[in-house]
């Protein structure tokens, strides 16, 4: 089983090539950011699918969900529920 750091203070976070976010939400244990230029970034508690990578994993760091760019889709807004997120594109 994966080991996933809880955060309970803020921690600044490096997203990789450090885009500009524009949102972001936070489920029971994964957090969902949305940039400017519409690319939606996921780490956590993976066990539902809810990071959105396809698979399972948990991850501490920052992932930018790469099926929503294959399908050229720009994200609008993210919003965390408890094991699921919910994406407007």
């Amino acid at each position: 089983a994966a080991f996933i750091s809880i955060q309970a203070f803020p921690a600044l976070l490096d997203l990789p090539q450090e885009p500009e976010v524009s949102a972001v939400s936070c489920g029971s244990r994964h957090t969902a950011a949305v940039t400017r230029g519409g690319e939606l970034y996921t780490w956590g508690w993976g066990k539902y699918g809810q990071l959105g990578h396809g698979n399972t994993t948990s991850s501490d760091q920052a992932r930018r969900v790469e099926q929503l760019v294959a399908e050229g889709l720009r994200v609008e807004e993210v919003v965390c529920g408890p094991w699921t997120t919910y994406v407007r594109v």
